[in-house]
């Protein structure tokens, strides 16, 4: 009964994170929203913020797991690095509680929310960077900083998705696709 217990607080909290943001989220709202005492959350967690990591923690797997589903085996590794950041921004994009880290991040700057953000930064990252090491490894790329390569492929990745449509229309997962390839692989000189 008391992992029913914690998992309906894992699921008040993060419906109550991804409603109201971080800051604005008490324990007392998870305690009425899962329908128990706020002892019962101290059984479990020490403070919200192990609440929140908690939460954050079994996001950042799902995104991860998305990653590794967008994995063909038989494709290239810029088809296969293109087809998961893909995924994890579309996620990221979708999930709720995502969007609220972001949108808290940027709007409040709220630490823990911008410790959040940094996490699924790096998570993303080293798993391109690991990606990039197999693909130096098998010689299907050149020898490069693969931690670098990797922050740059997101940051390309996120101004493809995120911020070119803040002024212009989205661009088509096919045409992200192409630009990323043409920036990354095939460079712009003739």
């Amino acid at each position: 009964m008391s992992v029913d217990r914690k998992q309906l607080i894992l699921e008040a909290a993060a419906n109550s994170f991804a409603q109201y943001g971080y800051k604005a989220t008490t324990m007392e709202q998870v305690a009425r929203l899962a329908n128990v005492g706020k002892g019962t959350i101290y059984t479990f967690f020490k403070n919200k913020e192990e609440l929140f990591d908690e939460i954050v923690s079994s996001l950042l797997k799902e995104m991860r797991d998305e990653a590794d589903k967008a994995i063909d085996q038989n494709s290239s590794f810029f088809e296969n690095v293109h087809r998961a950041l893909y995924r994890i921004l579309e996620y990221r994009r979708k999930h709720q509680l995502t969007i609220k880290i972001f949108q808290e991040s940027a709007e409040l700057g709220t630490p823990a929310v911008q410790e959040v953000v940094q996490r699924l930064e790096k998570m993303i990252i080293d798993h391109i960077k690991s990606r990039i090491s197999v693909a130096i490894q098998k010689g299907e790329l050149q020898d490069c900083d693969p931690e670098l390569t990797a922050f740059v492929m997101l940051k390309l990745y996120i101004s493809l998705i995120f911020d070119w449509e803040k002024q212009h229309a989205p661009l088509e997962k096919e045409q992200i696709a192409k630009y990323f390839e043409l920036y990354l692989l095939k460079g712009l000189s003739k």
